[in-house]
């Protein structure tokens, strides 16, 4: 977007109005649900293209660099199909100059004082049920210096929190320095004049860098936040994953978490019906789960994902019961949640405010991401004003299972 508005084009994320006479859509093709949401927009666009209200058509992402060929056969009304590195050339067919000064400027898809922050590209995990290294190819670091300019330029732009994201956090430094940096870039980035929060997802729990929780007790603007997905918690179905990592090393390795950052929220998710999960297998992780208490917590159903490990294993769980699974552990944590959500009545937490919704004003705490996680509603009445995108102290003063409620300090 960055690139084409430098080329003078007028361009609008998810544009809301249909006057558009070029439409690029940017796919994901992880699983079969976001799989779906992409091919149902193509068509979607596709049968505009056709009706003559558009006039050029183009697919990029994950699902055209995994499906091109099959793609240009079934929707040909697309112009044209590019992959997750060929920004270049989708440059080139819209006469559009790629300009190497802008590399690292871009125009926010997500509200001003928040940007999800990219830190590496890519993974080298075996892990048997994802098709990320398929699509993304092996993990290559973006520089720290590189990173540390770009926070500041967004910081200078209003951004406030900072999201940091990869397909795997922890491994970040080994392809550029030769060993883990984690701790190092945390360091920096959480010097940036005007960064107020540092927000981690995605790490791997396996080989984590410890001293990374010794930088987040130590400096206030990073989160007491770790987004770890887990994805199993019997030892027979972490091996059939190809984890790396054992239910009782993980469980080691939540305990020190949890002793070095006292008050973290862990987030993690999960996978109901992977090939070869037995009763005894969901038993346990529904124990795991049930003796860890995850501050938050999401769980997926198994994917078949064509060209992974996994994919030559039968997909032995029928769909109804993978749902099931995961509903019964979703129950589950409904419960866990409202507990530990009821033991913040009383207290009050710094929250940034995102928006304006039926009545209330919607924000999040440091342990809590935008649209995954709780959310902290302040009615708005007569005296009550608050400026979305700012910081604001508040009392909390009833919970439900996923969201606070509170007023003003």
């Amino acid at each position: 977007m960055g690139q084409l508005q430098a080329n003078d084009f007028d361009v609008t994320h998810e544009a809301t109005k249909s006057d558009a006479n070029i439409v690029i859509i940017n796919t994901c093709g992880f699983i079969d649900n976001a799989k779906q949401e992409s091919i149902d927009t193509i068509l979607r666009y596709a049968d505009e293209k056709e009706a003559g209200r558009l006039e050029k058509l183009y697919v990029t992402g994950c699902l055209s660099q995994r499906y091109k060929d099959e793609l240009e056969v079934e929707i040909p009304q697309v112009d044209a199909y590019f992959g997750t590195l060929e920004l270049p050339q989708l440059l080139k067919v819209l006469n559009a100059d790629y300009k190497h000064e802008l590399v690292g400027e871009r125009l926010l898809t997500t509200p001003r004082h928040y940007a999800y922050f990219k830190i590496a590209e890519g993974c080298n995990r075996p892990c048997s049920f994802c098709a990320i290294p398929l699509m993304r190819g092996k993990h290559v670091d973006r520089t720290m210096d590189d990173l540390v300019r770009d926070a500041s330029r967004l910081a200078a732009q209003g951004t406030k929190e900072l999201i940091l994201i990869a397909q795997d956090l922890t491994y970040y430094g080994l392809q550029a320095y030769g060993e883990r940096k984690l701790p190092e870039l945390l360091r920096r980035l959480s010097d940036v004049n005007g960064i107020e929060w540092i927000r981690m997802q995605y790490a791997y729990p396996s080989q984590f860098p410890l001293e990374a929780l010794d930088v987040m007790a130590e400096r206030a603007n990073i989160c007491k936040y770790l987004d770890m997905p887990l994805q199993h918690g019997s030892d027979n179905m972490l091996k059939i994953m190809r984890r790396g990592i054992t239910r009782r090393r993980t469980s080691e390795l939540v305990d020190t978490i949890r002793q070095r950052v006292p008050g973290i929220a862990l987030r993690t998710t999960l996978i109901a019906g992977h090939p070869g999960e037995t009763e005894a297998d969901f038993e346990e992780m529904y124990e795991f789960v049930r003796q860890t208490r995850f501050e938050r917590l999401g769980i997926f159903t198994y994917s078949h994902e064509d060209n992974t490990h996994a994919y030559t294993l039968e997909d032995s769980v029928p769909a109804n019961l993978k749902q099931e699974r995961a509903d019964a552990i979703m129950e589950l944590q409904q419960g866990i949640s409202l507990e530990l959500n009821e033991a913040r009545v009383g207290q009050t937490y710094k929250v940034l405010f995102d928006r304006k919704e039926s009545g209330h004003f919607v924000g999040r705490t440091e342990f809590d991401s935008p649209e995954v996680d709780n959310e902290v509603l302040v009615p708005v009445e007569k005296d009550t004003f608050v400026r979305l995108g700012d910081f604001a102290n508040v009392k909390i003063t009833s919970a439900t299972d996923f969201d606070l409620y509170g007023t003003l300090v």
